[in-house]
């Protein structure tokens, strides 16, 4: 049986684990101020807690400072960051492979579930935090960041150039994610832009290799060797300077 598409991510972030964190400047910065937003909610002590796509523990290093003694479930769809992450955790905890868009676990059990850029991966948004939401006790919430319609603007703009479709995924508007939040009975969201000081294209692709966001959208194939060098090409004259478009959001469950 081939790989999945989801397959194929997890073991793209599994082979960047070592040198995750020498490229997740933005990750960094993104994962602290989710963090930040949780400890705006009164999160009682022993709380339980979910995280969706811990990737090397930036965000899980942030809850075992703010919740020390939380009941920590941490996952990712790579079991090498997943491995990863325990090992830098400050806080006791499981922490298992999963693909947070289908958990294994059922039923209203968290206090605070968390995520910082891993949505962007799931198949369909609306669904997943459907069914993420489903899972916090009334009056917990549900906090995660995910990638915009912006990302990678000048990328996809040096393609467009060239004539040709960048791998990169199509992110929501801002609009979009409010209008998905709007079905839930109390949510909300904001954007926030973030520069990637790239230096070059060869800085940006080395930058996506080096965090493991490597696997285009489905159904577009890589560029030809030639190709790729006229979008770099155009890319550079372009300025090489990039960003990350950021959504977060926050769905609190009323009952």
């Amino acid at each position: 049986m081939s790989p999945t598409r989801k397959d194929r991510i997890g073991a793209a972030f599994g082979a960047a684990t070592a040198g995750y964190e020498d490229h997740a400047g933005v990750q960094k910065v993104v994962a602290k101020t989710v963090a930040d937003l949780a400890g705006l909610l009164k999160v009682p002590d022993g709380a339980r807690i979910l995280e969706i796509g811990c990737g090397t523990g930036l965000l899980t290093r942030e809850i075992s400072l703010r919740w020390p003694g939380a009941e920590l479930v941490a996952t990712d769809l790579s079991a090498e960051m997943v491995g990863q992450a325990a090992k830098g955790a400050m806080i006791a905890g499981t922490f298992l492979p999963m693909d947070g868009e289908h958990p294994w676990v059922e039923g209203a059990h968290f206090d605070l579930i968390l995520s910082s850029l891993a949505f962007q991966w799931f198949d369909d948004l609306p669904v997943a935090v459907t069914r993420l939401a489903r899972l916090l006790r009334p009056g917990g919430s549900l906090i995660f960041s995910t990638m915009a319609e912006r990302s990678f603007a000048a990328w996809r703009a040096a393609h467009g150039v060239c004539g040709v479709v960048a791998g990169v995924p199509d992110y929501p508007s801002l609009g979009d994610v409010q209008a998905m939040l709007g079905a839930q009975a109390d949510a909300f969201a904001f954007d926030e832009d973030y520069v990637l000081e790239c230096g070059s294209a060869k800085g940006l692709i080395a930058h996506l290799k080096g965090i493991g966001a490597v696997v285009p959208v489905e159904g577009r194939a890589p560029l030809s060797p030639g190709d790729l060098r006229r979008v770099m090409a155009a890319f550079d004259a372009g300025g090489a300077r990039d960003g990350y478009h950021v959504v977060f959001g926050r769905v609190t469950r009323v009952s």
